[in-house]
């Protein structure tokens, strides 16, 4: 098992990054490593998700979305063929804070290949910066 993590204090109500997290439709204009999502986000749905890790090679998923409790928490589990060869559960958690939001950007990598992926863990973090960064920057506009 491998989990990635990434931490950022947003300048901005829950309610402000909550929306853009969730305002999929737009991420083609701002988000560096989701670059496009489709499909609703509700407990049990299919996405189709497509990601570019800085310095990696884009790839397209479908994953099923495990939360989505409005303004706390949307996590979705994808696979690599079958359960068990590699799979990823994708969260990002909001908390309220003093002067904002705390977003939590994760992901849990469990399966027989997990021990190969050394280095898209890297860019794959790299990416979770990326992105809430830009988020940060897009919710205190």
């Amino acid at each position: 098992m491998r989990r990635i993590a990434v931490t950022t204090e947003i300048a901005a109500p829950v309610e402000v990054v909550w929306a853009q997290l969730t305002g999929t439709s737009e991420f083609p204009t701002w988000n560096p490593f989701i670059t496009s999502l489709e499909g609703t986000l509700t407990k049990g749905e299919r996405l189709t998700v497509r990601i570019a890790p800085p310095d990696g090679k884009p790839m397209t998923f479908r994953p099923t979305v495990t939360a989505a409790d409005e303004g706390r928490k949307l996590e979705w589990l994808g696979r690599v063929l079958m359960p068990g060869i590699f799979d990823g559960r994708h969260t990002f958690t909001l908390e309220p804070t003093a002067t904002g939001t705390r977003l939590t950007q994760e992901e849990t990598f469990t399966g027989i290949l997990v021990p190969l992926t050394g280095g898209i863990m890297a860019k794959t973090k790299a990416g979770f910066q990326a992105m809430n960064e830009a988020l940060k920057a897009r919710a205190k506009s």
